[in-house]
């Protein structure tokens, strides 16, 4: 490798850094584990769910937006095909940001709104 092509080699980014304060989290553990970061919405996208985003506040007053790809490896329950957002029997919580409750109906986004209560519950450290 010359120099110029190490010069230009970097090491991983960590997963998340806070564009206020600088904080880093290296990984999702590190960050879903910081008694700094508090879940606080949803921003879905219906036409790639895996894209929409989960918001999060930090202590600093930073809100912080990650995919839902980012945390999907934690839901191993089934994902449905339909999606029923906008139908009769939608109850909505996807469409207001801060509603993070499940959803009962067998539709697409319910596997977001479980993931949602999957980070909601994660278990924080003291060691922050």
């Amino acid at each position: 490798m010359t120099a110029n092509a190490a010069s230009i080699v970097r090491a991983p980014a960590d997963f998340k850094s806070c564009n206020n304060c600088e904080t880093q989290w290296k990984n999702l553990q590190a960050f879903m584990q910081d008694p700094a970061i508090h879940l606080v919405g949803y921003m879905p996208t219906f036409d790639e769910l895996t894209e929409g985003l989960i918001l999060f506040n930090h202590r600093c007053g930073t809100t912080l937006a990650c995919t839902v790809g980012q945390f999907a490896h934690l839901y191993n329950g089934p994902v449905y095909q339909t999606n029923r957002n906008g139908g009769s029997d939608c109850p909505g919580h996807c469409l207001n940001k801060t509603d993070l409750a499940p959803c009962p109906q067998r539709c697409s986004c319910a596997f977001v709104r479980e993931t949602l209560r999957i980070i909601d519950r994660w278990p924080k450290s003291d060691r922050f």
